[in-house]
């Protein structure tokens, strides 16, 4: 069932979601299970599965460093339909521009179609780790907004290269980031309202925004985009924050401000534990009041532990 539809299906009722990450290679999916059991009883219309970009990494031969590209956490497809037959739940595959052809992402949405996955997340996806800015991949997408035309063109049998006489159509439910403080690369948050709308008109079905820890940024946000016209579902992103050096690494990597009053908060606690009770306790608040303001869904990125989410969820829905 497409994301849309089960907003409309609610009928007023705040849904609850989550976001997970694949595991290392080499790892167990199991640990991944094991994260995900604890928040099925709160009944998640669907779960979102990131995807990793490719990294650059250097071996060793013979004394010499040979540059090699891989994966450290594939298998996002593999997890969607290992997690759709588990729990009889949606999932929302992340499709990225970086790192994949038009090629390679045409033949993942037809992956996705074949298995039956209604929804995709589309997103320009980060830089590789040495560069400072993002580069499109040889043959790939630059921007978002080009891949969710790619994606509604697949919609209406539109393919890459081929005159295919088609019978059976996707319809992909398609969505896409929206950024209450504005994307790291944007002049303002003006011009990325503005980017936001040009890919709802191209396709896009909804959106979630990046973590915040401010209400208001995200109620201003959604202001400001109903004013321009967006009218898809806007879906808030919250993030617990779990670790002491949260306070210097999320500003710094996602350029988002923390409020006074959590940071001080934080700055008192003598050990990651007491953090942790922090972020649950403020997302609790947080989650509560998106609530009362009858938000179409709540979703978590967990990040790859259940503990917080739970303890969030427990006191929310």
């Amino acid at each position: 069932m497409k994301v849309t539809e089960h907003i409309k299906k609610a009928k007023g009722k705040t849904l609850f979601s989550f976001e997970i990450i694949p595991p290392q290679k080499g790892k167990n999916i199991q640990a991944l299970y094991n994260n995900i059991d604890p928040l099925m009883e709160f009944k998640p219309p669907f779960i979102d599965v990131t995807t990793s970009r490719e990294e650059h990494i250097y071996i060793e031969k013979k004394g010499l460093l040979d540059l090699k590209i891989t994966r450290m956490r594939p298998g996002t497809l593999g997890i969607c339909a290992a997690i759709k037959h588990k729990y009889d739940v949606d999932t929302i595959p992340h499709v990225l521009c970086g790192g994949f052809t038009k090629e390679e992402t045409e033949y993942l949405l037809i992956d996705c179609h074949y298995l039956g996955i209604d929804n995709v997340m589309a997103l320009r996806g980060d830089s590789m780790r040495h560069e400072q800015y993002f580069k499109a991949t040889n043959g790939g997408h630059k921007y978002a907004i080009d891949l969710v035309h790619q994606i509604q063109n697949l919609n209406k049998g539109t393919y890459l290269h081929d005159v295919t006489d088609v019978d059976d159509k996707s319809d992909f439910c398609i969505g896409v980031a929206g950024y209450p403080e504005k994307h790291i690369e944007s002049p303002s948050l003006q011009t990325d309202l503005k980017r936001l709308k040009e890919k709802i008109d191209k396709g896009a079905d909804y959106v979630v925004t990046q973590m915040f820890f401010d209400n208001k940024k995200y109620f201003d946000f959604v202001a400001a985009a109903r004013e321009i016209g967006i009218t898809v579902p806007i879906i808030p992103g919250i993030k617990p924050i779990s670790v002491k050096r949260h306070l210097q690494l999320l500003p710094q990597v996602f350029k988002i401000d923390l409020p006074e009053v959590l940071i001080a908060e934080i700055e008192k606690c003598n050990n990651n534990k007491e953090v942790r009770q922090v972020g649950i306790e403020w997302s609790i608040q947080q989650s509560k009041e998106l609530l009362a303001a009858e938000v179409p869904l709540l979703h978590y990125y967990s990040m790859g532990k259940s503990d917080n989410i739970k303890a969030i969820a427990k006191e929310v829905f």
